[in-house]
């Protein structure tokens, strides 16, 4: 579609919505039989003439609540966090690959794998660099799940 209506089109009750190609109304430029159907059609009730085409309606940000955009904005604005995983004796290797895998979004097999690796041999492991609610989320997580974790500043970027 190359172009939108805009505005409103009455119409009567008994008008049928098929504009021809090149038409004032028409948003095709080429025969499109049942290609073209307005978008929203609102009745205005039996006797009132028919329907209308709407403009559609922008939401309006509500005073004092920020948008979901504002919020993701402000998140990335943030200082970075690390999440720290520390070695225990406690669990088993394949339980801590779950629990990652599970807590931490978009962490595959092989990365939870080679965290966990690093963990045990070193004593502590980056698992993810992010914002601090999201890393104080993922430290409740892991410690919910018995895994033994930490957040910290990140120096430098993510």
């Amino acid at each position: 579609m190359e172009t939108a209506m805009c505005g409103r089109l009455a119409l009567s009750p008994t008008h049928v919505f098929n504009p021809k190609p090149g038409d004032k109304y028409s948003s095709c430029r080429r025969p499109c039989s049942n290609l073209c159907i307005p978008m929203a059609v609102i009745a205005t009730g039996p006797g009132k003439g028919g329907g209308l085409l709407e403009r559609p309606v922008i939401e309006k940000e509500t005073p004092g609540r920020e948008s979901e955009f504002n919020l993701r904005k402000s998140r990335k604005l943030a200082p970075p966090y690390r999440v720290i995983l520390h070695n225990d004796d406690f669990n088993k290797r394949e339980y801590v690959v779950q629990v990652l895998m599970k807590v931490i979004p978009g962490m595959t097999l092989d990365n939870a794998h080679d965290i966990m690796l690093d963990a045990h041999y070193n004593g502590l492991s980056v698992v993810i660099i992010c914002a601090q609610a999201d890393a104080e989320e993922y430290c409740s997580q892991l410690r919910g799940n018995g895994l033994l974790s930490s957040i910290e500043p990140a120096s430098g970027g993510c």
